[in-house]
């Protein structure tokens, strides 16, 4: 009984310390945050884009614990071990082989079965660089997993991050698609060039 009350309290506990931290960050730097849609987005694959830097880790993460949203994302795995690793945990990271980019479709929609709120944040350009094409992953795993996608965007203009609603995957890749890509063309990154508006 006291173990089970001990992990209720550090859970509390460190659940408190992302917020703090979250809404100092944003204070310092006069970020805002905007969501919609929140009670869908907490269960959901959740886009962030545009990724043109090292800080939009720090900035989406913080929109999120903000508003107490349960946020998991992929990363290498030998981020997740070692004396490092349970920082990495901590933030959210689930430790992947990236040679096998298929376990995590089906890791993805094992999490989603076990969870009641859960939003797995994936970046789909996959690199701070300017990109052809986004990658697909995250539209597979919503497929997978039957959830809606969500918009988690940054606007170093306007200094917002947030969630910008979502949508319920249709039959069409397609259309999905256009409707990301409007959604995302209004938002601009801290380093607008290495955006592609283009995304399929």
């Amino acid at each position: 009984m006291i173990s089970k009350y001990n992990w209720h309290s550090n859970l509390t506990y460190f659940q408190s310390m992302k917020k703090l931290i979250a809404r100092i960050v944003f204070w310092i730097t006069s970020w805002k945050t905007e969501i919609k849609d929140l009670e869908v987005a907490k269960r959901s694959v959740m886009i962030a884009a545009p990724h043109t830097s090292n800080w939009d880790l720090v900035y989406m993460m913080g929109v999120l614990w903000m508003h107490e949203i349960p946020v998991k994302f992929f990363i290498k795995d030998s981020y997740t071990k070692g004396l490092h690793g349970g920082y990495f945990r901590w933030l959210g990271g689930i430790g992947v082989n990236r040679k096998e980019a298929g376990n995590r479709v089906e890791t993805a929609a094992n999490l989603f079965e076990k969870e009641k709120e859960l939003i797995i944040i994936i970046p789909p350009e996959g690199t701070r660089k300017r990109v052809d094409k986004w990658k697909k992953g995250f539209y597979y795993i919503a497929q997978k997993a039957n959830v809606p996608v969500s918009f988690g965007f940054l606007d170093y203009i306007e200094k917002i991050g947030g969630v910008g609603g979502y949508i319920h995957l249709s039959e069409s890749f397609e259309n999905d698609m256009e409707k990301i890509q409007a959604f995302y063309k209004t938002k601009t990154g801290k380093f607008p060039e290495l955006y592609n508006e283009e995304i399929y």
